[in-house]
């Protein structure tokens, strides 16, 4: 399949409707037919303000980088975007064209 990577960058304490921010994303791609996501959690980054998070033993502040990815057909990315852009969230993403596809385990003879 071809079609597009789409990566959002979240706060990992940011939160929608009482629902961390990246829980939000997966369900919401996922009802509008999405077919898979992935939230990784960072043990360090730093954004377009400059400030630097890391994950600290004694810092337990939850501000860590969460990177949500998606591949999609093109269609299912703009209409992604459409909702979330509908929905007034502020949120940085990348998006690359790529192709995707499984390798099953062939038959024996």
């Amino acid at each position: 399949m071809k079609g597009t990577y789409l990566i959002f960058f979240v706060q990992e304490n940011r939160t929608r409707h009482g629902v961390l921010i990246y829980e939000w994303l997966l369900e919401e791609a996922r009802r509008l037919g999405i077919k898979g996501g992935t939230a990784f959690k960072a043990i360090a980054g730093y954004g377009r303000h400059g400030h630097i998070h890391a994950d600290h033993f004694i810092e337990l502040a939850g501000d860590l980088p969460v990177e949500v990815t998606f591949m999609a057909t093109d269609e299912e990315t703009e209409r992604l975007l459409a909702f979330l852009q509908g929905e007034g969230q502020s949120m940085f993403y990348v998006r690359m064209p790529a192709e995707c596809g499984v390798i099953a385990e062939s038959a024996k003879t």
